[in-house]
């Protein structure tokens, strides 16, 4: 790149607006997710995630690319100061504008009633359980209050969203409790462990996942932790088999059932039907040992 060519690429400034197919899309605009074959893990993680246009920008070779923060991502609020984790590149060609009628699920980020928190590593086999639940959960239609986020391995989103003050936290995760993999288990968790944890105990590394220790995080950053419960998958394996990526077979097989025991849950919570406390496999209740 020549010196003209470096001052022509500072010159340009992000674009209004942009045409794709029929339809022309702005800043602040919601559209859905396509990624392309060539797109990246992290990038088909997000297929078929509405987000949000941040920005509309043209690169020195007059190509033009859409920059995106997902609906869901607690922290897209944090406007100038948002990591740069937080925000996605695509081509035109990758987004979908969403139509007038078509609807879009709650994204009242403030106190939602209910927070389902899919959790996990998509990189460790059956560790993204979670992940690929709460992307199905993402897709089905909501009360307003209910929030649905794909937290993956962001502790410390997780954390934060904590102290929203969310009044039941469902957490989906794989959950090696020596079942048979796929199976299923609805589980609240004790705790008291949490508050027992000292605060060098408590540290979240922002780029990864453990539960006891990010509720332990949200605990001392003020979040009271009202109600959680646990709708966890028995593993079959927690790391990547060679020459395999994704779930396994058993795994995936239970994914659907997890979508729709978890729709359960949240129709007996916001009928009052608080679940029993102890352990509920696959609609079996077995009270704790």
């Amino acid at each position: 790149m020549n010196e003209w060519e470096w001052n022509l690429l500072e010159a340009k400034s992000p674009l209004d607006t942009l045409r794709i197919g029929e339809a022309d899309v702005k800043v602040g605009n919601r559209v859905r997710l396509r990624p392309g074959k060539r797109a990246d893990i992290f990038d088909m993680a997000l297929a078929g995630k509405i987000a949000v246009i941040e920005s509309i920008e043209q690169d020195y070779e007059g190509k033009f690319h859409i920059c995106v923060v997902a609906d869901d991502d607690p922290g897209r609020d944090i406007g100038m100061m948002r990591q740069p984790g937080h925000r996605f590149f695509f081509f035109p060609e990758e987004v979908e504008p969403l139509g007038p009628e078509e609807p879009i699920a709650s994204t009242n980020v403030s106190a939602p009633a209910i927070l389902v928190a899919g959790i996990g590593n998509i990189f460790l086999g059956d560790d993204g359980f979670g992940v690929e639940v709460a992307q199905r959960l993402s897709q089905r239609t909501f009360p307003e209050g209910v929030r649905i986020v794909d937290f993956g391995i962001r502790g410390l989103d997780l954390a934060y969203a904590l102290t929203d003050c969310p009044q039941v936290t469902i957490l989906i995760d794989a959950c090696p409790r020596g079942a048979a993999p796929g199976t299923l288990y609805v589980v609240e968790p004790d705790l008291t462990s949490v508050n027992s944890l000292n605060g060098s105990q408590i540290a979240v590394d922002a780029h990864a996942m453990n539960p006891l220790n990010v509720l332990s995080m949200a605990k001392s950053m003020g979040a009271p932790l009202q109600r959680i419960l646990l709708v966890g998958c028995e593993p079959a394996t927690l790391g990547p088999e060679e020459g395999q990526m994704g779930l396994s077979e058993l795994v995936e097989n239970a994914v659907e059932r997890a979508v729709t025991l978890t729709e359960s849950l949240v129709t007996r919570i916001l009928n009052g039907e608080w679940p029993l406390v102890g352990d509920e496999r696959e609609g079996k209740k077995s009270q704790k040992g």
